[in-house]
């Protein structure tokens, strides 16, 4: 089974860098707010809670044909971590041996409203576009996020009529 692993993904104003455990203390502060959670549920992690988080998701999933690939967004300009990006990368349900990416992003509340998970999420889109083996991608969105829906649409992806755990499922298939 093909497996994908995170690489370094470089934006104009951004480098998506593949997550690392020492990354967790920074985290902590850009992911601090708890408004972050409102159509995720949960509350912030302080750092020694992420720092565990952050050492199970990079221990990759204890399921081999599944790939775990997260990373933080430094902003190049200000060297600072602003958020967050994901990708769970599993086989395509029809048995074609190709993959399916489920995507998500994160940018914390100082940095919002800039444009920033819209160039993180088509970052690595396209990067995911890129992998010869991933045939589509989605995206979990809150019917009433409408910034996430904003953020799904500019990286090319679409609803779909299917709902999971009370959010909309987009969609993009990549044609091969």
């Amino acid at each position: 089974m093909p497996t994908v692993l995170a690489q370094e993904i470089g934006t104009a104003r951004l480098v998506l860098v593949p997550l690392e455990v020492e990354h967790a203390d920074e985290m902590a502060d850009v992911l601090a707010d708890p408004d972050l959670h409102t159509f995720i549920g949960g509350t912030p992690d302080d750092p020694q809670a992420l720092r565990a988080r952050y050492r199970r998701m990079t221990a990759g999933s204890p399921d081999s044909a599944v790939s775990w690939c997260n990373w933080v967004l430094r902003l190049r300009d200000e060297g600072c971590l602003a958020g967050t990006v994901q990708a769970t990368v599993v086989p395509a349900a029809d048995g074609s041996g190709g993959l399916v990416a489920e995507i998500a992003w994160v940018v914390g509340t100082p940095w919002q409203g800039r444009g920033i998970a819209v160039e993180a999420a088509r970052g690595l889109v396209d990067w995911l576009a890129g992998q010869p083996d991933v045939r589509g991608i989605i995206a979990h969105v809150h019917p009433d996020h409408r910034a996430s829906a904003a953020v799904a649409t500019a990286a090319g992806l679409s609803p779909t009529d299917e709902w999971q755990n009370g959010e909309v499922k987009w969609q993009r298939v990549l044609e091969r």
